[in-house]
């Protein structure tokens, strides 16, 4: 896994200001340190591409001649990625070597022929850098090294065999011709490291699509916050119509997160990010559905047909004896959601009309109900997405059109309470349980997770692997 890669937490982009975040980010301190522990194995591979003038590698050097190196071992025993408030991250890396056991060999003039194998070991190498995070023209993250400072303590050669003790008579001068060509190589090294996780980056998912209706977007609104424990960063979390940005008629509130540090990652999710989403779906009229006897179980007494509601509406078995029924339930706004603590709430609004299905299969109005409905939501994370179950709390009944005469909606109110528990619920869930996704980077998975309702937001702790 590449150096860094929690950075891409805290470059969402694009940046723009004034606008409060529907989902806040928390990277703490234990965050850092793991994405130290990665890192520290990408810079060591990239150390170990340095190449040592005369010594790894091949190449001719007249008089000596020709000489192969293998591949060398590059120590990294301390390392430090910290948090400089208000400005950025500094990684430093101190006390680091590297070794090199290589073969040595002369051909002269084609008759003077000498080989052997040398020993070289670079001690007290020190570097610091400071990384700063921007974005491209997609609104995606990029990294870059904007400083660097390298120093090698010391390079010390020794050559064995053959004519050694001759090239070892310059030892003093070749060691310190290598010290200075290998300090010079650090730095651009680090960088090309840092560099080469710009492509890790771009698998962040900025626009992130949920189904066919709806996508979320997790671009920044801000730049990150940077203090001495955590870096705090803002995000639109947003849901949009796909190919369709409309704004909704409300706007996010401020809020932050609560001080906690046990866990990586925290992220904050707004009630307006929910509220947007309901929304979206509201929007698109995917907040419907068409609700048709072989829809009820089996077992039930209760059928959508003229029989079964004939015995409270006397006047539709008269007028549509022996005919089929179908429900249209649908929301006729945005439905409200609210965060207590412990509490997710959803507020809906809708109506149901009824039909009879004639022979033709034409569809005779029958009434319409006017529908205020109240369900408790469980919040719950699986894998990388956040998911939801709800359960019906009350329903409430209101008579808004008749086809056929006065009657008391009252009379309805167990067999509408049995479609909700038993049709409608049922399928809001299968919908929910598949949930929307979470910012995401590469091969990211979510361990020792925590969900908590709050007052306006749910909080997500949260540790980190990266896998692969």
């Amino acid at each position: 896994m590449f150096l860094c890669c929690w950075l891409a937490l805290v470059a969402l982009i694009p940046m723009t200001s004034g606008t409060n975040p529907g989902v806040e980010v928390k990277l703490t301190e234990k965050g850092l340190e793991y994405g130290r522990q990665l890192g520290m194995a990408s810079i060591q591979q990239k150390l170990k591409t340095i190449k040592v003038p005369d010594i790894s590698g091949s190449q001719e050097v007249s008089p000596i001649g020709k000489q192969t190196g293998i591949p060398m071992d590059v120590g990294l025993p301390k390392s430090a990625l910290d948090l400089v408030p208000g400005t950025g991250v500094r990684l430093s890396i101190g006390n680091a070597f590297i070794q090199l056991h290589g073969n040595w060999r002369v051909k002269y003039i084609k008759i003077i022929k000498d080989s052997g194998s040398f020993d070289l070991n670079v001690n007290d190498l020190t570097i610091t850098t400071s990384i700063a995070i921007k974005s491209d023209e997609t609104g995606r993250p990029v990294v870059s090294s904007v400083s660097c400072a390298a120093t090698v303590g010391s390079a010390s050669i020794k050559f064995h065999g053959g004519a050694s003790w001759l090239y070892n008579l310059f030892k003093n001068f070749i060691d310190k011709a290598l010290r200075n060509a290998l300090q010079k190589q650090i730095c651009p090294l680090v960088a090309d490291a840092v560099s080469d996780l710009n492509p890790q980056l771009k698998t962040l998912n900025v626009v992130a699509k949920v189904d066919q209706y709806a996508e979320i977007e997790y671009s920044m609104v801000s730049s990150p916050t940077v203090s001495s424990s955590s870096i705090d960063f803002s995000l639109k979390g947003e849901f949009y119509n796909i190919g369709k940005h409309q704004e909704p008629p409300f706007s996010p509130a401020a809020f932050s997160l609560p001080p906690q540090v046990n866990n990586m990652l925290y992220i904050g999710v707004s009630v307006f990010t929910t509220n947007s989403a309901a929304f979206v779906y509201n929007t698109a009229g995917a907040l419907s559905l068409y609700i048709t006897d072989d829809m009820i179980p089996q077992g039930s007494p209760i059928r959508l047909n003229t029989r079964t509601f004939g015995a409270f509406i006397p006047q539709i078995a008269r007028r549509f004896p022996g005919l089929m029924m179908k429900l249209l339930v649908k929301t006729v706004k945005s439905p409200v959601i609210t965060f207590q603590p412990n509490n997710v709430t959803v507020q809906a609004t809708g109506t149901v009309t009824a039909y009879a299905i004639q022979a033709n299969t034409t569809l005779s109005p029958l009434f319409v109900l006017n529908l205020e409905t109240s369900v408790s939501v469980q919040l719950f994370v699986s894998e990388m997405r956040l998911a939801g179950a709800v359960t019906l709390n009350k329903m409430d009944l209101t008579l808004g059109t008749s086809y056929v005469g006065e009657f008391q909606v009252k009379s309805l109110n167990s067999i509408l309470q049995m479609v909700l528990k038993v049709v409608v619920i049922p399928k809001v869930n299968v919908q929910l349980a598949k949930g929307y996704p979470l910012p995401t980077l590469g091969k990211m998975k979510l361990v020792n997770t925590q969900l908590q309702v709050l007052k306006d937001y749910m909080l997500i702790g949260t540790d980190v692997q990266f896998i692969g």
